[in-house]
């Protein structure tokens, strides 16, 4: 006999052999006493025999003893755990199974078999309790052999498909379920044999015999059974239904990827095809988005009704298809799709309400007006076979529809497939409304900007002008730096490159409200120094005055802070002026490739005071370059460092480059990456100078006859340029500036003439007073002057220099007439 450890480790069940019997009489008396029961309650057999077995029990059970003993008499036995109280004083859990031992219909003995409950693994059942359970089991049960051949299953695996428990015996699981995957489920079996590792919780998806059209997943768990010798004689597994668990998983999973994929971007066609990409295999063997095209531009949606009798056309946004190359779609991505009037997507657009068919008509022509060598295409041809349609819907706003069809999996959809489709689509149409919005602010800020930059530069003889625009926000494309090149009078040109802080629609139009500022303030002809001051004027009178309208408030509280620098450059002598306001100073190009920093006075910001802004005078030579810029330039974080930053500047602008438009571009690239952290704007202006031949100038008495000579004079000059066809209008001019000057003002005369894309006429005198155009009356005998000039000439002005004033008038060269 083994040791009691190891019949302990060796008893599995209820065993006669290894259990402690013990007669008792009809009324409970201890009447036989074993050494098995001495060992297992710890009395001798003088202490036990004689005694009712209640007073060998806790004093819980011994209340039972009497109800124990009737379900004896009526059943001919009783099976139970009852705790016994061991002659040690200590309690200890049995298992006890009592029937008669006199086969007599009334026993007067009973045989007690006592076994220990910390080596058995629970309360005893007999061969047809255990039956009872696996056979009604509602989790499908079998046993295969070692060469995985049924040998028992219970009914709750016919549920699967494959028969009856007896059709089973001696098949493998690849007789009975071809649709499965039996292989991979045999090799978890072969794995259990070999290791004896039980294996549970494995999940296995495929078509049962039960549903062929239909995917379900199975939790399956696979435990070797050994024989008394400890030889594997097969398999025991069982097999669980979760099908709803493993779909409700997936469409989980397909919204956390739908959360995570769609509207990326504010891209409407990226965005119709996220929601394609997404519910493609997950969903649907073929997605196609359709939008109405107004929404594509980002426009409000069509009021309606669609589709009473005509077709609606929509705009294929996006589609995927489970097959490669889409051989189901009739049109491709960006194509326009018309819809007959009844047929279901448009009904869906017009109620805006999802519609589902289970099972397509075979020889159902698809919707979609195509043709397919002549002939429309049937939905047997395409092979789709089951359809959903779902409108994209948001903020009450109907923007198309989405279809989803299946092709290669069987199942229809069903109503929780629709559940999933529309709350995919609905996501999704938040994404795509927002996109359109955006497009829609978006175009209209592009417009806004291409308003406020110049398209083109004007054309003029004394620069030749590129400029570089890099916005920090990639967005809008939209900031606050701007540039600009103003043609003056006198040939003349001005340069202005500025800046306010921030980016987006408020810093644009804040810069929209200086750069009109500055044109205007251009025109007037005033000194750099000048138009500065005012310009910084009108910031300060606009923040102090205030104005009632939101937008105008974000703009006029942009604007403070702002820099600007405005440059003015003379082709007929090559003096450039300049002066900033808290911006960089501009760099020089030299002919020979040098470059250099002018040392300009920095002004204050415009709007935040501070002492008056000053100019200073340079003279360039022919083929220097100016290169105007905004700090964006130069400034790459939070590292900012003036002389390095400079430095690199000064490299980038060393560069030999042929064109200074190339020559823009590459300082850009090189100094700035393709998304900066703040707006850059570069404006580069190689200088020319006009020759002797274009200029004509001639010191004039303040004597009324030199009005005649000054005629002639500018005649034969005109003659000699070839412009005999001004003469007339322009000795009119001549006349009129020059009398005007001798009669209204002292000092010296000088008249200038000027060939350029115009021809020019200015008159110098020492007069502080403007001339002023009047408009006379028929009897009036004079006062028509400058209406005459300003009649036959393109326009005329006055400038003020430091010694007296210019009247100038243009005439055109390109087209004479007036």
């Amino acid at each position: 006999m083994g040791t009691h450890e190891e019949r302990g480790v060796a008893r599995q069940w209820f065993d006669v052999a290894d259990a402690a019997p013990v007669l008792l009489d009809a009324q409970g008396r201890v009447t036989g006493w074993t050494r098995e029961a001495q060992r297992l309650l710890a009395y001798g057999a003088d202490e036990a025999v004689g005694r009712n077995v209640a007073e060998l029990l806790s004093a819980e059970d011994a209340a039972r003893v009497p109800e124990v003993m009737e379900r004896c008499r009526a059943d001919g036995g009783w099976v139970g755990l009852l705790t016994g109280l061991r002659g040690d004083g200590q309690a200890a859990g049995i298992m006890v199974r009592i029937t008669a031992a006199l086969d007599t219909e009334s026993p007067s003995r009973w045989l007690a078999l006592l076994s220990e409950l910390d080596d058995a693994p629970g309360w005893d059942m007999s061969r047809a309790v255990l039956e009872q359970m696996v056979a009604r089991s509602p989790v499908g049960i079998a046993i295969v052999d070692t060469d995985l051949r049924y040998v028992w299953s219970n009914e709750a695996l016919a549920q699967y498909g494959g028969g009856p428990p007896s059709r089973r015996l001696g098949l493998r699981l690849a007789d009975i379920q071809p649709g499965l995957d039996s292989e991979s489920i045999e090799a978890q079996m072969r794995r259990a044999l070999t290791t004896g590792e039980p294996i549970v919780g494995y999940e296995h998806v495929g078509h049962a015999r039960s549903q062929p059209l239909r995917e379900t997943a199975h939790m399956m768990s696979f435990t070797r059974l050994d024989d008394g010798h400890g030889h594997p004689m097969g398999v025991y597994y069982t097999v669980e239904d979760i099908s709803d668990r493993h779909r409700a998983r997936q469409r989980l999973a397909l919204l956390d990827r739908a959360g995570e994929r769609i509207g990326r971007t504010l891209d409407i066609n990226r965005t119709a095809q996220e929601l394609a990409d997404v519910a493609v295999p997950g969903l649907a063997d073929l997605v196609t988005v359709d939008l109405l095209d107004s929404v594509l531009r980002g426009g409000e949606p069509a009021a309606g009704p669609f589709g009473d009798t005509e077709p609606v056309t929509l705009r294929r946004a996006g589609q995927r298809s489970a097959t490669e190359l889409v051989p189901e779609a009739v049109v491709g991505i960006g194509d326009l799709v018309a819809y007959p009037a009844g047929s279901p997507p448009i009904r869906s657009l017009r109620t805006a309400t999802s519609w589902r068919e289970e099972r397509l008509d075979p020889l159902g022509e698809a919707w979609a007006e195509h043709a397919r060598g002549g002939e429309a295409a049937i939905f047997v041809e395409l092979g789709l076979h089951s359809v959903m349609i779902v409108p994209i819907r948001a903020r009450g706003v109907t923007l198309g529809v989405t279809s989803f069809f299946r092709r290669h999996r069987q199942e229809a959809f069903e109503e929780d497939d629709l559940n999933l489709a529309e709350d995919l689509v609905s996501r999704a149409a938040v994404c795509v409304d927002n996109a359109r919005r955006y497009t829609r602010e978006r175009d209209a800020a592009l417009v806004l900007q291409r308003s406020l930059l110049p398209h083109v530069l004007p054309e003029q003889d004394a620069l030749e002008v590129s400029a570089c625009y890099r916005p920090a926000d990639e967005l809008t494309g939209l900031g606050g730096d701007w540039y600009d090149v103003i043609p003056l009078s006198g040939a003349r040109v001005a340069l202005v490159v500025g800046e306010v802080p921030g980016h987006g629609i408020d810093a644009a139009a804040a810069m929209g409200r200086l750069r009109t500022a500055v044109r205007t303030l251009a025109l007037l002809d005033l000194p750099p120094e000048e138009v500065l001051a005012h310009l910084d004027d009108l910031v300060v009178r606009s923040r102090e005055e205030g104005v009632q309208l939101d937008e105008e408030e974000a703009a006029v509280a942009q604007s403070v802070g702002s820099g600007c620098v405005y440059v003015v450059y003379d082709p007929v002598d090559g003096q450039c002026t300049m002066a900033a306001a808290g911006h960089p100073a501009p760099a020089v190009v030299m002919p020979d490739g040098s470059v250099a920093f002018v040392d300009l006075p920095q002004g204050p910001p415009l709007g935040v005071g501070g002492p008056p802004f000053e100019s200073v005078e340079l003279a360039l030579a022919e083929g220097s370059t100016l290169a105007l810029h905004t700090d964006g330039l130069l400034a790459r974080g939070d590292d900012w460092a003036l002389d390095t930053d400079r430095d690199r500047l000064r490299q980038a602008l060393e560069q030999r480059v042929t064109s200074v438009e190339l020559h823009c571009r590459t300082v850009v690239d090189a100094l700035t990456p393709d998304r900066p952290h703040d707006d850059v704007a570069l404006l580069m202006a190689r200088t020319r100078l006009l020759g002797s031949e274009q200029v004509a100038d001639w010191d004039l008495p303040s004597d009324p006859a030199a009005v005649a000579d000054a005629r002639k004079t500018a005649s034969r000059m005109l003659a000699e340029w070839g412009l005999e066809e001004l003469i007339f209008t322009t000795e009119l001019v001549v006349s009129e500036l020059v009398t005007n000057a001798i009669r209204y003002s002292d000092g010296p005369i000088r008249l200038r003439l000027i060939k350029e894309r115009a021809l020019v006429c200015e008159v110098f005198d020492g007069g502080a007073t403007a001339p002023h155009l009047r408009h006379p009356r028929t009897t009036d005998e004079g006062g028509r002057g400058l209406l005459l000039v300003s009649q036959v000439t393109q326009r005329w002005g006055t400038r003020f220099v430091p010694d007296g004033k210019i009247i100038w008038a243009e005439q055109s060269l390109t087209d004479p007439s007036p």
